[in-house]
């Protein structure tokens, strides 16, 4: 991965200089620790810093055509550039790296910005097109790498996160409010809209396209959950060809010029993955995290399935106090108020495989996404079981089945537990149907901020917000199909690919690499039937024909431990309390703007009186309320004192790449429509 930035201005304002690029790429360091180069003409500058996988010695960017006029700019891996170099070679394209990103640049000059949507790949990129005077800005499908942009001032300024855009000086950091609402339901944001006013973020499988009298947005991709007729006739077939394709993905994402290692959770997803890379040949190093709780620790599982495939194996333990010590740097990088601490400990483990010379690591995020893995899918479809005999007694009680670790036996068939799950029980014709529980949860949370205007209310609501992102045709599509349509727009994309994803990993410059998201494998998931995803309250039915193959019993079957971190008790538990008491004043809380002081101040205080003993909803909001301080505290207090000694730690390394062509004048160029 990498750190991209960029300024477009219009025709006939002052071009963009080169030490605002500079400061732009400073704040990206992390992302690309390995260095970094810029590019600047009339009209557009671009800055990268690497992150060195592929092509170390001659892979840096931005990266010109044969003749300068297009530059390109990415972040990510294109895991068939090898195929497309062939091709594109072959029609007469010269290549100035080995470098497999290259291969958006001479894509974009023969088959125009179509080309996108034929890589295999994890991508963010820039493209800047000098004779057509127009700049892209793209992401892959799933959203895996961030780009962020504002229009301000005649100007478009983008970059792989908002504080580089904040650095340029052109953008101001101030919070959004309606996203602000979003965030403490839904989690995170979604695309377009950032926590931060003024800042849109590029949308996963979108382009968007500057130069003209408003921004072009293309959608080239989105989920398609259709059942294949052409698909396998069984489940063994099914699980065949899974197999293959997964194998064929993990294959691909071990290539790199460096060592690439795994996460290894002890849970299924990790488990199938580390055992097809090692079934590929491959000597890995494998990294686990350990949690001094036992209600968090998997750390059996996890020696159970080191001991079995015989990786590099190396483990980090995570305690409260950590999680309280490094919240503060996690939310720096995160860039949002964080509802859970879920994402320290993933911050932690990326410092581990950094440690060990690692830069790239596979992980197994999205099949439970694509074939029916979680518990909102099992709730959803006990709960459609149950509408139809509201009264039941027996049909409720499943749920006590699904989500059996959490609360008591007792808690479980209680009427405030048949209350919770039974809202808006017999609306099952709802698109969102499997979400409104959580989402109502959710919300709750909210009563810790300002109310909003009338007129926001609905700009916040997560209806509108969500269907944006999904087809148009959801309400007509199968319950499960929906329900992880929904899944994957308002939440992997969003939040569990980015701020425990991308943002943790990139904070200590390792890439994450995900073998289920691969465009074959994703494809080949969604069109599979229902009851080879779920059968009953068996998840994940296919990939379990698959890991038995590799794996005994007692890890494919043993059941799903949600990834979950202290909270409350890591935040008001024993020992020093630090900026924790600072940050949540009564002084901090009533100034400001976005928070409801009054009710803040009685969680807060109702928190330390328990030593952080809290429901699941009040520990939610402690945690939002709390990353919510400390985001206001990086980014509007001290931003810019952070920003100069970043600053300075880039000056102490010439550019890799240095293009300074603001006399010069753009050689025509327009790609094949």
């Amino acid at each position: 991965m990498c750190g991209i930035a960029g300024v477009l201005v219009e025709a006939g304002r002052p071009a963009p200089e080169p030490e605002e690029l500079r400061a732009m790429a400073a704040l990206l360091q992390h992302r690309g620790p390995d260095g970094y180069g810029f590019h600047v003409d009339r009209r557009c500058g671009l800055a990268h810093t690497r992150l060195s996988l592929v092509d170390l010695a001659g892979g840096a960017q931005p990266i010109g055509n044969e003749d300068s006029s297009v530059w390109l700019i990415a972040n990510g891996e294109i895991f068939d550039h090898r195929d497309w170099r062939r091709q594109l070679e072959q029609a007469g394209h010269r290549f100035r790296t080995h470098s497999d990103v290259e291969v958006l640049l001479h894509g974009y000059e023969q088959w125009g910005q179509e080309f996108f949507a034929r890589v295999n790949g994890q991508f963010a990129a820039a493209v800047w097109d000098a004779a057509a005077g127009r700049l892209l800005l793209v992401r892959d499908r799933f959203g895996i790498l961030p780009l962020f942009y504002a229009e301000v001032d005649g100007a478009v300024a983008f970059a792989s996160e908002a504080k580089a855009l904040f650095a340029g000086g052109r953008v101001a950091p101030r919070l959004d409010p309606i996203a602000l609402q979003q965030v403490f339901t839904l989690w995170s944001a979604p695309a377009p809209r950032s926590v931060w006013a003024g800042v849109r973020s590029v949308a996963p499988a979108e382009t968007v396209v500057f130069g003209g009298a408003a921004p072009q947005r293309t959608t080239w991709w989105q989920p398609d959950l259709r059942v294949r007729e052409d698909g396998p006739r069984s489940l063994a077939d099914a699980a065949d060809e899974l197999e293959a394709r997964l194998l064929a993905a993990v294959r691909t994402r071990l290539v790199a010029d460096v060592p690439v290692g795994a996460y290894l959770s002890g849970g299924l997803d990790s488990s199938v993955t580390t055992a097809l890379a090692v079934h590929a040949g491959a000597e890995l190093h494998t990294f686990a995290l350990r949690f001094e709780d036992a209600a968090f620790d998997e750390t059996g599982p996890q020696r159970r399935v080191q001991n079995l495939l015989g990786t590099e194996h190396h483990e980090i333990l995570c305690r409260e106090s950590d999680i309280r010590t490094h919240l503060p740097e996690v939310v720096w990088h995160c860039e949002t108020p964080l509802l859970r601490t879920a994402p320290v400990p993933m911050f932690l483990l990326s410092s581990l495989v950094r440690e060990h010379r690692i830069k790239a690591v596979l992980t197994g995020e999205g099949a439970d996404e694509l074939l029916g893995g979680y518990s909102i899918f099992l709730e959803d479809k006990v709960r459609r079981f149950w509408a139809r005999q509201p009264d039941s007694e027996a049909r409720p009680a499943l749920l006590g089945r699904v989500h059996d670790f959490v609360a008591t036996g007792e808690q479980r068939s209680s009427a405030m537990w048949r209350a919770f799950y039974g809202k808006d029980l017999g609306n099952v014709a709802d698109p969102f149907h499997s979400h409104r529980v959580r989402w109502h949860n959710g919300a709750w949370t909210t009563r810790v901020l300002r109310p909003l205007a009338p007129a926001d209310r609905e700009l916040a609501s997560p209806d509108a917000a969500v269907a944006a992102l999904l087809p148009a045709d959801l309400a007509h599509w199968r319950p499960l199909a929906r329900a992880q349509a929904t899944e994957i727009a308002s939440f992997m994309s969003p939040y569990l690919l980015t701020s425990q994803g991308d943002r943790v990993a990139l904070g200590h410059g390792v890439e994450a690499r995900y073998p289920f998201l691969d465009p074959d494998v994703a494809a080949f998931c969604n069109g599979l039937p229902d009851g080879w995803k779920v059968r009953g309250l068996r998840t994940k039915v296919v990939l379990r024909e698959v890991a038995a193959r590799h794996l005994p019993a007692d890890v494919f079957e043993r059941k799903k431990q949600p990834y979950r971190a202290p909270v409350a008790t890591a935040l008001f538990g024993p020992g020093p309390a630090d900026y924790v008491d600072e940050l949540l004043s009564p002084t901090r809380l009533r100034d400001d703007e976005f928070v409801d002081g009054k009710a803040a101040e009685l969680l807060v205080g109702k928190a330390r009186r328990n030593a952080g003993r809290a429901s699941e909803r009040e520990a939610m909001a402690l945690c939002g309320l709390l990353t919510l301080e400390l985001l206001r505290d990086h980014f509007q207090r001290r931003l810019p004192a952070r920003t100069a000694e970043l600053r300075r730690q880039l000056d102490r390394h010439p550019p890799t790449v240095a293009s300074d062509q603001r006399a010069a004048v753009a050689r025509p160029h327009h790609p094949s429509p």
